[in-house]
């Protein structure tokens, strides 16, 4: 199951707004920014018609790893993983998460990884 369309978070106004105005939540192996949608940023006709919902993106740097297949692997575990979580959650106002992955990423599994997402997800206030 891949991060339905809808679902995705796409273009640098919008990563720019969320780097200003979103809260953070750190762990040791990625960082966690949420805020509220800004609508006005996304481009126009898309998404007019899909109600409350959170929207996400995903970040990884060539720090973490050189190889762009590596990147790509873990951007696709992720957008998969954030997908099961969060396709069931009805929320009141759309919300928008951005997920940056530090270099030590790569020393921890993609199952430790995935938990501690959840962890930062849960201290976000987006999942229980």
């Amino acid at each position: 199951m891949v991060l339905p369309k809808h679902m995705r978070l796409k273009g640098h106004r919008c990563f720019d707004f969320i780097y200003k105005e979103g809260a953070r939540f750190y762990s040791s192996s990625m960082v966690l920014r949420v805020t509220k949608a800004n609508r006005k940023l996304l481009t126009k006709g898309i998404n007019s018609k899909i109600g409350p919902s959170i929207k996400c993106a995903i970040s990884i740097s060539n720090k973490v790893s050189k190889k762009s297949v590596t990147r790509n692997k873990l951007r696709r575990l992720f957008h998969h993983h954030l997908a099961c979580r969060l396709s069931n959650i009805g929320f009141d106002s759309e919300v928008w998460a951005f997920i940056s992955l530090k270099p030590t990423c790569m020393q921890n599994s993609n199952s430790n990884l995935l938990k501690e997402c959840d962890r930062l997800l849960v201290r976000a206030g987006i999942t229980k």
